[in-house]
């Protein structure tokens, strides 16, 4: 069975820092890109970060640029996000995504990730982040 598991999400104060974690069963993410995306209340889900196969290529949306790092070991089959200097308006449930993509041009950053509309193959079922004092 074909799984990707977010985790490491939960309650953190503003400036705080968090560390996502999702993890693939079933398929090896070599020759996948991964995407970050959240869902805040009311809004709709925004893809924030995407690193290529290899980690060759990484991208972010502005919101987050500078604050939050992706990367990936694929010996271990896991992509993580580093999410520092968190404030209320990151609060949302995270996924992660796989798409079927080796090589870089997944995530070049040709079309800005804010307005891009790409597939992607594979959900998780989401951490939730809260910010909040």
């Amino acid at each position: 069975q074909l799984q990707l598991v977010e985790s490491g999400g939960g309650l953190v104060q503003p400036g705080g820092s968090l560390r996502l974690s999702c993890l693939a069963s079933g398929f090896t993410l070599d020759y996948n890109a991964i995407g970050w995306f959240r869902q805040a209340p009311g809004k709709e889900r925004e893809e924030v970060s995407c690193i290529s196969s290899s980690g060759g290529n990484t991208l972010y949306a502005n919101s987050v640029k500078g604050r939050f790092t992706i990367s990936r070991d694929n010996a271990k089959n896991m992509v993580y996000l580093q999410m520092n200097s968190l404030k209320p308006e990151d609060t949302g449930v995270y996924y992660c995504a796989a798409a079927w993509a080796l090589g870089t041009n997944y995530c070049s950053g040709d079309v800005p990730i804010e307005t891009r509309k790409v597939p992607y193959d594979y959900w998780g079922q989401g951490t939730q982040v809260t910010v909040s004092s």
